[in-house]
């Protein structure tokens, strides 16, 4: 088993800093925007603007604007409107952290298997340094088996697959 080196990075600590306050600084930006909170019932039963309906809703818009007479009095165009641009606007801020998030992602993914790739690699000759009596290996071992995650029903697996 050699180790494969994907990705070779580090985030200074100064880098760190400022994205999370530029992370902070656009919560702010937002913050009278993002006050709900909806639930999984709530999510699942509100009235959704996609693809399909977009035109729906603009044209509907269009029409409720430059036809005045025919718009109920209980419904505000102005406002329906205000929400249509928020949302197009909250969409594409939306898109942009959508593809930032699966690239955070695939990132933590390959950095993340690469440093379980390299403890296995060391619990696989912790193995065999016990086997070959190796002083001190075998505490190493012994403490590396009870945070081993493929350790099942708390025997030592012979042989580390990586599988959880």
């Amino acid at each position: 088993m050699s180790q494969q080196n994907r990705i070779s990075a580090s985030i200074s600590q100064e880098v760190k800093t400022a994205i999370l306050g530029n992370i902070n600084s656009i919560k702010s930006a937002l913050e009278s925007i993002l006050i709900h909170s909806l639930n999984a019932e709530q999510r699942k039963g509100i009235a959704k603007m996609g693809d399909k309906s977009l035109a729906f809703v603009q044209k509907s818009l269009d029409y409720a604007s430059s036809n005045p007479t025919l718009v109920p009095a209980y419904l505000d165009v102005e406002e329906a409107k205000r929400d249509l641009q928020l949302s197009l606007d909250l969409q594409n801020i939306y898109n942009q952290f959508a593809a930032l998030n699966t690239a955070l992602e695939d990132a933590m993914m390959i950095s993340g298997s690469e440093a379980y790739d390299g403890a296995l690699i060391f619990y696989k000759s912790m193995q065999a340094a016990v086997r070959s009596n190796v002083p001190g290996s075998q505490s190493i071992l012994d403490d590396l088996k009870q945070r081993f995650p493929g350790r099942g029903n708390g025997g030592d697996k012979s042989s580390a697959t990586g599988k959880e």
